[in-house]
């Protein structure tokens, strides 16, 4: 696999004993035994050159929107939040505290904490800690050392369960345990919590789905609080909050992790955007891909809504920030009812302002860098969630739902369907005359995007998806690499490599064909010699590759 970033030295890096790394990533004892004490030095250097690719942004927004209750409520959902922080650390890495015990400089105990163990996110998942091994593909979800064809042959009937762990006796006997069980005190805080936040709550749809959402926690029953959420239309705060994405779960793309967003609604921009999701069946039925790829029609009750983010917890804070969230996940709600597109203006206007400007300066060809727009960036991340509604959510083959039968190989090709559909969706509201600006504008801006979110590295579902974008643009002569290092968009070859990859991607879902979609994955994920150099530049110029977060009730000024 090739790496992000130019290899740093050696990185045998913190002093800690073989019986404590034992303890901490279930390597062999016989590994550990052979690694001598290092020098903390080591790690130290590594961190001077890796943190500084995180920029510190303070979270923050105007309350003076919020009416006196909902400040009131404020510091009860980051409560809630910091609890859904907790479980994931027991998901990503339950040995933190034995960790962080071990480390003294502050620094790199922020970068701990930014990735949430010893593994460095955007260096695909590289070790920065002596002896800990590769990142378990399954996390703390399945036994260490299980196979997938032991769970696959396995008796178990919750083995591909979303709220659930596997775990092995010393017989050798699986079993499966709830996370309702598994986290029962933690998850009852936090229950607690959303209740008292819902007796202070004066709009009737926030109130009803923080006392669903409270029961869900402590029951992993999420269907219900999942309806009253989709239902809620008038609320200024809003929390998204329980076991949600399943990216940390490598081995079957099965089991989900805690996270948390604590949201206030910029109701005069999500008035703007309310019109766009009556569009979906439309678009829906002229998507460049065969008929019968295209018979389901997209829920229509769906929002689109900008909020100003005041809090990440969990999953969605772990190396790189979500800016745009589309939810529930259950098909079966999407294609009933449909879903949620949350923009997350303040934490978007900020890569926008720290990270993609930079970028487009430094690789973006100066005859076109006048198109690189923030409201067009805005536009390609909001149709992203958009376009996850459209497409195809059951096989045609009879294998199921597309996430059943893919697996493991569903999430990133789910992302590169939003990213190519969000961009066709843009592409035909234009010609429609219901976006404003010139194509130009978003197709460069675009194609700066996938420049900013390939640094994430292609062990995560967003990296995988932009790589094959882009290497199947540059195949259909879609944009040129200069003789000056930098690209340029060919307008006319863009608009078709888009259609022609939204029917490469809508066909191999529709087939539910997980050989084919792992060999795409082998063929197209992929990093070149060349683009590595160009992205090495960037880190050489110091641009930033993500944020951080300077989060909380203080950072508010809220109690």
């Amino acid at each position: 696999m090739k790496k992000l970033y130019k290899p740093i030295s050696y990185l045998t890096v913190l002093a800690i004993s073989a019986s404590l790394l034992s303890a901490c990533t279930n390597t062999d004892k016989a590994e550990n035994k052979n690694s001598e004490a290092v020098q903390t030095d080591s790690l130290i250097d590594y961190v001077a050159q890796r943190l500084p690719i995180y920029e510190r942004v303070k979270l923050t927004t105007n309350l003076n929107q919020l009416s006196v209750n909902d400040r009131k409520i404020l510091p009860l959902l980051i409560q809630a939040a910091e609890i859904m922080d907790e479980l994931y650390w027991k998901q990503a890495y339950p040995q933190r505290d034995s960790l962080l015990a071990t480390i003294k400089d502050e620094k790199t105990r922020d970068f701990v904490n930014i990735n949430y163990g010893p593994w460095d996110r955007l260096n695909n998942e590289k070790p920065f800690v002596a002896g800990v091994g590769p990142k378990p593909e399954g996390a703390s979800f399945y036994p260490y050392g299980i196979t997938k064809e032991e769970i696959e042959k396995s008796t178990l009937a919750d083995k591909f369960g979303a709220y659930s762990v596997i775990q092995k006796d010393s017989t050798g006997k699986l079993s499966t345990v709830p996370y309702h069980i598994l986290f029962a005190g933690e998850l009852q805080r936090a229950s607690s919590l959303l209740k008292q936040a819902a007796l202070i709550a004066e709009d009737a749809g926030l109130k009803k789905y923080l006392n669903l959402r409270a029961d869900a926690l402590v029951t992993d029953n999420f269907t219900a609080s999942d309806y009253a959420w989709l239902d809620m239309k008038t609320n200024g705060l809003d929390i998204i909050i329980g076991p949600i994405e399943n990216y940390e779960d490598k081995l079957f793309n099965a089991r989900t992790s805690y996270e948390a967003y604590v949201l206030i609604k910029d109701k005069e921009w999500s008035k703007r955007l309310a019109k766009y999701v009556k569009m979906l069946p439309e678009l829906q039925k002229n998507l460049p891909v065969a008929a019968k790829y295209k018979t389901e029609t997209p829920g229509t009750d769906s929002e689109l809504n900008a909020y100003d983010v005041v809090y990440y917890a969990g999953d969605c804070n772990a190396g790189s920030k979500t800016i745009a969230v589309n939810l529930p996940n259950d098909e079966k709600i999407q294609q009933e009812k449909g879903t949620r597109r949350s923009q997350l203006k303040n934490a978007m206007q900020a890569k926008f302002d720290k990270i993609l400007v930079p970028i487009s300066k430094e690789l973006i060809d100066a005859d076109q860098q006048q198109y690189i727009k923030f409201d067009a960036f805005f536009a390609n991340v909001m149709f992203h969630e958009v376009a996850h509604g459209l497409g195809i959510k059951k096989t045609i083959t009879g294998k199921g739902f597309v996430r059943e039968a893919l697996k493991e190989q569903y999430s990133w090709l789910e992302e590169g369907k939003a990213d190519v559909l969000g961009l066709y969706m843009v592409t035909g509201l234009l010609k429609k005359g219901e976006l404003t600006g010139d194509i130009k504008d978003y197709y460069t801006t675009f194609m700066a995007g996938i420049l900013r979110s390939v640094r994430f590295g292609v062990s995560e579902a967003h990296g995988k998806a932009n790589m094959q974008c882009f290497n199947y643009f540059q195949e259909k002569g879609a944009f040129e690499r200069t003789n000056k290092g930098t690209y340029k968009v060919n307008f006319e070859k863009f608009a078709i490599a888009m259609n022609e990859l939204s029917a490469f991607i809508i066909t191999l879902q529709g087939s539910g064909d997980k050989v084919a979609v792992e060999k795409a994955q082998k063929e197209k994920a992929v990093i070149s010699a060349e683009l590595q150099k160009d992205l090495d530049r960037l880190t050489r110029k110091n641009i930033p590759v993500d944020v951080v977060f300077e989060q909380g009730v203080d950072v508010l000024g809220v109690k």
